[in-house]
């Protein structure tokens, strides 16, 4: 993940405990760090195109590849291109990527409770699947990818998208999205969301800029604590510590 100094004496925030409908997680940054695979990825993709893979790399975290490939590369920016390019990543890489701590014990928690939970990612499908089955980590029933929207992050649609799939669109129901990107942060925010930003592939400078709820170093910080079934469905109460404590 990239080179941050983190004081680990500036995450004293008292731990608390917060209830939730459910639950949007990011994928890479979030769940998986494949960073290592991204940059030889985007090297083999920059060759390709012509494009210095620095270039690329400056603005293509957490953000869709179409989306990317439209302002560097408009004659490769198709689904057919992006879902192929994508779909080999996790195939020729597979070493190169490793879980989030925290992650797997997190999901596996929810999916205990039968907690709403989903991926929102600017992945597309293959992409996603593919780093699934390689860490072999849970799928989620409902999967929001970068095929889903017309726009992607940190425009909100994904996570909208992502509120609807889960029943969970009404304006009472509290929703808590997990978040490393910027773009990612602000999208949850705009669909109503809490967020947690994540300080795994930004530093955190950028992530407190973006605006959470929360700031921590990895999901070890989140678990889940009491769960409650209500007339309006599973509720999940979980508690978030070691945050950073802001201003």
């Amino acid at each position: 993940m990239g080179s941050i100094q983190q004081n680990a004496m500036e995450y004293l925030a008292p731990p608390v405990e917060v209830t939730f409908d459910g639950f949007l997680f990011d994928m890479d940054g979030t769940i998986i760090d494949s960073t290592s695979a991204v940059v030889k990825h985007w090297e083999a993709v920059g060759k390709e195109i012509g494009v210095s893979p620095a270039v690329i790399l400056q603005t293509s975290h957490g953000r869709r590849s179409i989306d990317i490939l439209k302002i560097l590369a408009p004659e490769k920016a198709n689904w057919e291109y992006v879902c192929h390019m994508e779909g080999l990543l996790p195939k020729r890489y597979s070493s190169s990527a490793i879980e989030i701590p925290g992650a797997r014990p997190l999901l596996s928690a929810l999916i205990a409770a039968s907690a709403p939970w989903a991926i929102v990612t600017s992945g597309t499908v293959p992409l996603v699947t593919g780093w699934l089955s390689v860490l072999n980590l849970p799928s989620p029933t409902h999967l929001i990818t970068a095929e889903s929207v017309s726009i992607g992050k940190p425009d909100p649609a994904c996570y909208r998208l992502g509120r609807e799939r889960l029943g969970l669109g009404g304006d009472d129901k509290a929703l808590l999205v997990l978040e490393d990107a910027p773009a990612g942060i602000r999208a949850g925010k705009a669909a109503g969301c809490k967020v947690i930003g994540l300080v795994t592939s930004h530093s955190m400078e950028e992530v407190v800029a973006a605006g959470p709820d929360w700031v921590v170093r990895d999901l070890e910080s989140v678990r889940v604590v009491a769960t409650e079934m209500t007339e309006k469905g599973m509720r999940v109460r979980v508690e978030i510590r070691d945050a950073l404590v802001v201003g």
